[in-house]
C-alpha cells in the first residue's frame, strides 16, 4: 500500500474559485500527495433538469473551481505534475445545452450575424456509471443512444504569471479551460509553475465530450476526482521548464496550444512539441520538426473558449527518452497501490 497523505477536500458552497490566480489557497499540501476533491459541475449545481435554462437562473459565473492549492516549495520555473487516478460522476446524471451566442456553429458577439440566435434547449443526460454509459435522448426527435462514459476535466490550471487574473473560462499557458479529452484518469499533466505556491485547481467535470466541443458545453456534471500531485524543480532560473501545459499517458506524450485563432493554438502545441521532442532526442530543431510532422496527431480540445486549444500527441514507441525522467510510471505505480 501507498504511504502518502491522503487529502480530502470537498468545497462548501462559497468556497469555489472563479479565476485562475487571484484566490486566496484552500490549504497547503506537501508533495507527493494524493488529492480526493469534489468538483461542481460548470453550472455550479444549478441545473438538474430540462426547464433550467442557463439564461433564467441568473447563473453569475459558470466554471467553479476546487482549489486553489498551495504546494509547499513551488517556485517559479518548477513544474507542477498532475496524474489523474480516477474520475467519477458524483450524480446520475449530466447536463448539456445550446447557449445563444456561444459555441462554434452560430454567430457570436465576436462573429456578428443577423441570423437569430440559436434556440436554447437544455438535455439531460441518465449517467449509469455501473454499466459506464451515458443516454443521449433527443429533444425535437424520436432518438436515444447510449455513449460510453469517458470522465475528464475541462479545467486544470495553476496561477498565471505577472500577476495575472484569468476567468476559469480561459485556457492559456497556465493551463485552464482547455477542454481535452485527453485529461482523464492515467493521464498525467504537467504545468509550468509561475507564482510560489503555483496555486493548483480544477473543475469543470465532463461525463464524456467530443474532440472540439463543437456546441460549446460538454456533458457537464459534478465529478469525484483522484489524483497524486508531484513537484519537479527547475535549475533555479526561474524560467518555465514547461512552458505550455504538456500531457503524457502511456502510448503518448502531448502539448496543449491555446490562442486565436485556431491556426495559432495549432502552432503553439506543434512549436511545443517539436521543441519538447528536439530535448528528449537530442535533435536539432529542424530534424525534429521534421519527425514530429510524420508522426504527429493533432485532435482539436476545444473551438469555442475564449482561446482555442489544440493538441499536438507524438506515439511514446517512437522517442528513445521519457518525459520528465519516468515520473508519469512512477506516479502511475503509485496510483497502482492506493
Amino acid at each position: 500500500m501507498s504511504d502518502l497523505d491522503v487529502i480530502t477536500y470537498r468545497p462548501a458552497a462559497g468556497e469555489y474559485a472563479w479565476t485562475f490566480g487571484g484566490a486566496p489557497p484552500v490549504m497547503r499540501i506537501k508533495t507527493p500527495a494524493v488529492l480526493e476533491v469534489y468538483t461542481e459541475d460548470c453550472f455550479a449545481g444549478r441545473v438538474s433538469g430540462p426547464d433550467d435554462l442557463v439564461s433564467r437562473l441568473n447563473i453569475t459565473g459558470l466554471n467553479p473551481q476546487t482549489g486553489p492549492f498551495y504546494i509547499e516549495g513551488a517556485e517559479p520555473g518548477d513544474t507542477v505534475a498532475v496524474h489523474f487516478v480516477s474520475l467519477s460522476p458524483a450524480r446520475d446524471w449530466g447536463a448539456s445545452t445550446t447557449v445563444p451566442l456561444f459555441g462554434a456553429l452560430t454567430g457570436t458577439h465576436l462573429t456578428a450575424l443577423l441570423n437569430d440566435p440559436l434556440e436554447e434547449l437544455m438535455w439531460i443526460w441518465q449517467l449509469d456509471r455501473d454499466k459506464q454509459l451515458c443516454r443521449f435522448t433527443a429533444k425535437k426527435s424520436d432518438f436515444t443512444a447510449d455513449l460510453p462514459l469517458n470522465p475528464m476535466h475541462g479545467t486544470v490550471g495553476v496561477a498565471p504569471a505577472g500577476g495575472e487574473v484569468r476567468s476559469a473560462l480561459v485556457p492559456d499557458a497556465f493551463g485552464g479551460n482547455m477542454d481535452t479529452p485527453e485529461m482523464r484518469a492515467g493521464t498525467t499533466c504537467y504545468l509550468g509553475v509561475n507564482v510560489p505556491g503555483a496555486l493548483l485547481s480544477l473543475g469543470d467535470g465532463h461525463a464524456r465530450q467530443g474532440e472540439g466541443e463543437t456546441c460549446g458545453v460538454a456533458v457537464e456534471c459534478a465529478m469525484n476526482t483522484v489524483l497524486i500531485v508531484d513537484l519537479i524543480k527547475g535549475d533555479g532560473s526561474g524560467v518555465p521548464a514547461t512552458p505550455w501545459p504538456r500531457l503524457e499517458n502511456d502510448a503518448y506524450i502531448m502539448s496543449a496550444g491555446s490562442a486565436r485563432p485556431l491556426e495559432d493554438a495549432f502552432r503553439v502545441a506543434q512549436h511545443d512539441m517539436v521543441t519538447w521532442v528536439a530535448q528528449l532526442c537530442g535533435l536539432h530543431k529542424l530534424d525534429a520538426y521534421q519527425f514530429v510532422t510524420q508522426a504527429v496527431e493533432s485532435p482539436l480540445a476545444n473551438v469555442c473558449d475564449t482561446n482555442y486549444t489544440s493538441i499536438a500527441k507524438m506515439p511514446k514507441r517512437y522517442l528513445p527518452a521519457r518525459a520528465y525522467g519516468t515520473l508519469h510510471d512512477h506516479l502511475k505505480d503509485l496510483a497502482t497501490a492506493l
